[in-house]
């Protein structure tokens, strides 16, 4: 499975761990919203999208189900993550354009919204900010797999 397209927005928002929010396409065919970026105690990592469950815990919606994939989702990720380090997108909370090989005919198609909904943010920053919640690493967002 070939990763054809990923972007992603920058979060500017120093009260939490979360730096970005990313979708990923895969195939030219598939894309997953809502992963994101996070600075957890051991770096910056890749976590899933996820929902929280009744009983309060946070459960992947999808995900890899190896480890080569959960790699190579993780690289890629990273890679336009770094690629946008550069002071001019810092202060920009726009979606950054994709910089894995797509056809631009079929951009339109996949493009990530420049703006997410508020809802959708605070509810990203609850999950990544949770009092209640223990503190996320790259260890624990596994374990919930």
């Amino acid at each position: 499975m070939k990763i054809t397209d990923v972007r992603l927005r920058k979060v500017n928002n120093q009260d939490t761990r979360m730096k970005a929010l990313v979708s990923v396409t895969f195939d030219e065919a598939f894309v997953v919203h809502d992963l994101r970026v996070i600075d957890g105690n051991n770096g910056l990592f890749v976590a899933m999208p996820s929902k929280r469950t009744p009983d309060g815990e946070f459960r992947d919606i999808a995900h890899p189900i190896n480890t080569e994939m959960r790699q190579h989702v993780q690289e890629e990720v990273m890679r336009v993550y770094e690629e946008t380090e550069d002071p001019a997108s810092e202060d920009s909370n726009e979606a950054v354009e994709p910089t894995v090989e797509s056809d631009p005919a079929e951009d339109e198609d996949s493009t990530l919204e420049s703006t997410a909904s508020e809802e959708s943010d605070e509810s990203l920053n609850e999950k990544v900010n949770d009092e209640n919640s223990p503190e996320v690493t790259e260890d624990t967002a596994d374990e919930k797999r």
